[in-house]
């Protein structure tokens, strides 16, 4: 490997960490839900409003981000990042109410904002077209890599504050634990913000800015000499032509010459998220709690998730740029929408029936006589079975109670559950989770990319927020088996959809794409 391709890979690498942090800021909620709903006493909405408001404000944060970027730089916004990430993490850690922990949440979500959109920019203006594809994946990579960790520190976090060492005792990592996991972030954001400092200026912004010797300079590390000539001609020349022309506005995303790029991205931005990867990953404990292996198991798989998670991304970074991003896509969503339709089948198979053993082992804080009718009788739904927890409790008791209660009654074959998930994320991981972001950095032109990127970002941001608030709603109104159906459904939309809409983009620079697809 030459010198040029190691310092290609070394700057993807480090800016792509924005996505760790995305990631691991992101995710981290799923260990923190169960502790924080008998905590604050939180309602089905605001719960998934504790999920879902880093989303919200991660929209904002992509609105702003993208223009900003083009005025001061993608580096420079990438450094903001990081500080907000390192606020969130320590406020959220030290939040005394509800109110507060949202408000750190959402800080977070500004950073969301900014590296989701901004680091695969960055990554796509740097690097050669031919390895484009794989090195704009470096940031999906790293965002299931954030996924990966947050689960498993989630997991230890809870495994050592349950042990009884007295440094985890000292550190109060057994009442405390849930601020641990929020907390341990500011560590990666630290560090990203110094890796940062040996990151060069995007050669295609410093064209904007008319910094052709800068841009050269570190065009001249990624490729060869003549290379770079060509390429900051071409970028030259592509900045000259838009000379003449506006300056970039979001109404110019409506002009019909940018009408095919556009619709192309809101196709995969949307499918991307409604088909409910985000609740799958962010409530993943509470899910696999549902199937009755209990809380420690239901850590342990939820680790598994995000292992597999890792595993196809990997494989999609190895494959995008040999056999395609619409290929890829194609397979993702047949293999998504079989195995939501799986999940659906096995929760719609499943019984939940009190025995008078289980009744035995239920916590002591769970009244036993209230709940006695229910020993022995079969409900053919969860629904119905969380409607008897309340009928015979009240609904604040049911509340905190519910998930022990839905563990120790459900019968359903778990293999299949998790076989179910463990595919819906491997398939999502290898297809449209890091393609869109291939193709969000290819479809659109140059001097509107930072604007275009940020509009289909915040549709996409916008679905996502919406999965995340309404999923625990949705358990509640319509069951497990029902939820994952609708997925489903939505994923065969999104596999004709896109068979039809999508184009191939592999193997051409930024500006052949313009050409052929903005007319």
């Amino acid at each position: 490997m030459s010198s040029k391709q190691l310092f290609t890979i070394r700057i993807a690498a480090i800016v792509a960490l924005g996505g760790f942090l995305l990631g691991f800021d992101a995710s981290v909620i799923s260990g923190v839900v169960k502790f924080i709903e008998p905590e604050f006493q939180l309602t089905k909405i605001q719960l998934g409003w504790a999920v879902s408001s880093i989303t919200l404000t991660a929209a904002f944060g992509m609105i702003i981000a993208g223009p900003m970027s083009d005025i001061y730089g993608r580096r420079k916004l990438l450094k903001y990042a990081s500080i907000l990430f390192t606020i969130s993490a320590i406020g959220s850690a030290l939040s005394g109410t509800f109110f507060w922990l949202i408000i750190f949440r959402m800080i977070g979500g500004l950073a969301v904002g900014a590296a989701l959109i901004i680091a695969p920019m960055y990554i796509a203006e740097v690097a050669p077209p031919e390895k484009r594809g794989q090195l704009v994946s470096f940031n999906q990579l790293n965002i299931v890599i954030g996924i990966s960790i947050a689960f498993f520190t989630n997991y230890l976090i809870l495994k050592w504050g349950s042990s009884g060492a007295t440094w985890a005792e000292n550190i109060g990592m057994d009442k405390w634990n849930w601020r641990w996991m929020l907390g341990l972030e500011a560590l990666p954001a630290i560090l990203y913000y110094l890796g940062l400092l040996i990151v060069p200026r995007s050669p295609r912004w410093l064209m904007t800015k008319g910094k052709k010797e800068e841009a050269i300079k570190v065009m001249k590390k990624i490729v060869s000499d003549e290379e770079a000539e060509i390429q900051i001609k071409d970028v030259a020349q592509s900045i000259s032509e838009d000379q003449n022309k506006e300056k970039s506005k979001l109404g110019d995303l409506f002009k019909k010459s940018m009408k095919k790029v556009i619709i192309i991205g809101l196709i995969v931005g949307i499918f991307q998220q409604i088909v409910g990867i985000n609740a799958v990953l962010f409530y993943a404990p509470m899910i696999f709690e549902q199937t009755g292996i209990g809380t420690d198991a239901s850590f342990v798989q939820a680790a598994l998730v995000g292992l597999t998670n890792l595993g196809f991304t990997i494989v999609a970074m190895l494959t995008i740029d040999k056999f395609g991003r619409k290929p890829l896509l194609i397979i993702g969503m047949i293999g998504i929408a079989i195995c939501l339709f799986l999940l659906s089948y096995g929760f719609n198979e499943a019984t939940y029936a009190l025995s008078q053993e289980a009744l035995a082992n239920l916590p002591s804080e769970i009244n036993r006589d209230q709940i006695a009718s229910l020993v022995g009788k079969v409900f053919e739904t969860d629904l119905d079975f969380k409607a008897a927890i309340v009928a015979a409790l009240g609904e604040e008791s049911a509340a905190i109670h519910e998930a022990t209660l839905v563990t120790a009654s459900a019968k359903m074959n778990t293999l299949l559950i998790l076989v179910g998930i463990i595919g819906f994320v491997g398939a999502y991981a290898m297809s449209i989770g890091p393609v869109m972001w291939v193709l969000f950095s290819e479809l659109f032109p140059n001097r509107i990319r930072g604007i275009a990127i940020s509009f289909v970002g915040l549709i996409n941001l916008g679905i996502a927020f919406l999965v995340q608030l309404l999923f625990p709603w949705e358990l509640s109104i319509f069951g497990n088996a029902k939820t994952f159906l609708i997925f489903g459904i939505f994923a065969v939309l999104g596999f004709i959809i896109m068979w039809f809409k999508v184009p191939e983009t592999k193997g051409k620079s930024l500006e052949e794409l313009e050409e052929l697809l903005v007319k």
